[in-house]
This record gives C-alpha cells, sequence and structure tokens, in this order.
C-alpha cells in the first residue's frame, strides 16, 4: 500500500541532461518501495518537456516530475501552470537554481524520496514575458551561458559562468534604460537590467539574493552600470552587508516595462527572447512545487 500523497506519478527524463547516474534504476527502486506508481517519457527537444508534462496532466496523473536542469523545469512548469496537479524537481542539470531555491535535495534518490515522503508543496510564481514564462530571472545584455566556452566548462565548471560574465562585463557599455514599475517611471543608465522572479544562482559559488522570494507575489529588478561603486552596491546587497545600495538601482514591482535607447538582447531563464523594449509581469502563485517538509 503507497505510503505517499502522490500515489500516480508521471517523470519527464530530460536524457541529455549533465548528470550520468542511473536514473531508472533509482526512479524503479524508490518508487516501488513506497507503492508509488510511475511512469516515465523522454524529451528530445526544446518544447517537448512542455507538451508531454500537459498530457500528463489530462492524463490525470497525481504528479508531474521533471530531470534535468533549470530549463527542462521551466517546460514542465509550463506544462503544469493553471492546473490543480503539482510538479516536483528532480535536479540533473548543471546550476540547478530552482532546487537550490527550493531547498530540493540535488542528489536524486534523495529526491526521489522527499516525492515519497513530503506532505509540503509550495506556491510559487512566475514571470511572464508575452507568452514566455521564466521562474528565475530575465536580463538584457550577452548571455553569460554563451560566452563561456566549452574548455572553459570543462576545465572549471559553474566558475566558467563567473569569469565569462566578469569578460562579457567588461565589454559591454552603460545605455539608458526608462522602466516603468507599476506605473511609476524611472530613468537610469546600467550596462545589465535584471529581473528575479527567484534569487537563488545554482551551483556556482555566489550567495544568493537576498530577500529575492519566488512566492511573495513581486518581481525584483537590478540595475549595475559599470562604475566601481555600483559594481561594489550590488556586490555589498548580494553579500548582505546592508551598505552600499545606493550606487546600483533595486526596484520591486508586479509589472516592468523595459525600454532603452538602442535595442538590448533578452534572455529568459538563459534562453535567447527577442530584444528591447518587453514587459514583464508576475503571475502569482502559478503552480504547486514539493518541497521539503
Amino acid at each position: 500500500m503507497s505510503t505517499s500523497r502522490y500515489r500516480n506519478v508521471h517523470v519527464v527524463v530530460n536524457p541529455a541532461a549533465g548528470q550520468p547516474e542511473p536514473i531508472l534504476n533509482v526512479l524503479n527502486d524508490v518508487f516501488n518501495r513506497h507503492g508509488v506508481k510511475w511512469d516515465v517519457s523522454l524529451s528530445h527537444k526544446f518544447g517537448d518537456a512542455t507538451r508531454l508534462a500537459q498530457e500528463a496532466v489530462t492524463a490525470g496523473y497525481d504528479l508531474v516530475a521533471g530531470y534535468g536542469g533549470d530549463g527542462t523545469q521551466m517546460e514542465i512548469a509550463n506544462g503544469v501552470k493553471g492546473s490543480r496537479i503539482p510538479m516536483a524537481i528532480l535536479p540533473g542539470g548543471t546550476g540547478n537554481a530552482m532546487a537550490f531555491d527550493l531547498k530540493v535535495p540535488r542528489d536524486l534518490r534523495q529526491a526521489v524520496e522527499l516525492i515519497c515522503t513530503s506532505q509540503k508543496s509550495r506556491q510559487v510564481d512566475l514571470g511572464q514575458i508575452g507568452d514566455r514564462f521564466f521562474m528565475l530571472r530575465t536580463y538584457t545584455g550577452v548571455d553569460a551561458e554563451k560566452a563561456a566556452s566549452r574548455e572553459e566548462k570543462d576545465k572549471y565548471g559553474n566558475l566558467a559562468y563567473v569569469t565569462a560574465s566578469i569578460r562579457v562585463a567588461h565589454s559591454m557599455q552603460d545605455v539608458p534604460f526608462v522602466l516603468t514599475v507599476d506605473g511609476e517611471r524611472v530613468e537610469a543608465s546600467a550596462f545589465v537590467c535584471m529581473i528575479f522572479n527567484a534569487g537563488s544562482w545554482g551551483g556556482i559559488d555566489i550567495p544568493d539574493l537576498p530577500n529575492v522570494d519566488s512566492s511573495d507575489g513581486f518581481l525584483d529588478v537590478v540595475m549595475i552600470s559599470k562604475s566601481v561603486r555600483s559594481l561594489l552596491s550590488f556586490a555589498s546587497y548580494q553579500l548582505d552587508l546592508g551598505f552600499g545600495k545606493t550606487n546600483a538601482l533595486f526596484l520591486r514591482g508586479k509589472e516592468i516595462q523595459v525600454e532603452s535607447a538602442t535595442p538590448q538582447s533578452v534572455w529568459i531563464d538563459g534562453e535567447a527572447y527577442g530584444e528591447t523594449p518587453f514587459t514583464a509581469v508576475v503571475i502569482p502563485e502559478a503552480l504547486q512545487i514539493v518541497v521539503p517538509e
């Protein structure tokens, strides 16, 4: 007899995810031990995981889980949002930022055990730009992951993204932005505009952004210029030191319109979206995610 809150689980597996581990053996062992019926499907290209999650919701599963990185989790979220069916995160990527944000174990066996034993789920917001949704963040500028070479990633791991960010920032110039946050107009010059739904950077060895909560019904805006004082201000904020916050711009709202003097590239959770201008809105309590008790 099942001891789990979820008796019928569908798992969408991204076979290209970065962790070499015996996925099916672990799923079979843990789910069977807890009397959970389960099924699995594989994603092969962008959009598959969303479609498979939607099909699982329609088929009446109690829970849809995604094995993969943050891109896979975002696709699962797109498939279950608006339904009463919760999702679970089985971290299989490099960064796994949403797992870090929600304190979900990064070990696969422990994450599957969480599905079988936790009675708790958390209502999580999503951000939306046009017809695209994001769990983590959207930002303008060059994507650090694209800027980091394969050789750097193999040699330095997640640190490659940090060094790439520094290199990219050095080559960029401040541009004038106009933001409209819940109807209030703000003008500022910056080389990057970041809008956060969740404050975790995942496996990258950088502290999470304080006061950024993926369940508070708001989006948080950070704009950083190339001035040393602005960069130090952001560092002090990120380290939660409580000073220097006047030199980087921090805003919070439910609807953020972003315009720039010249078109800037826009990225949504690491995927290219287009260029400015754009409008980001928060979708409060868009989905339920299984979390530790």
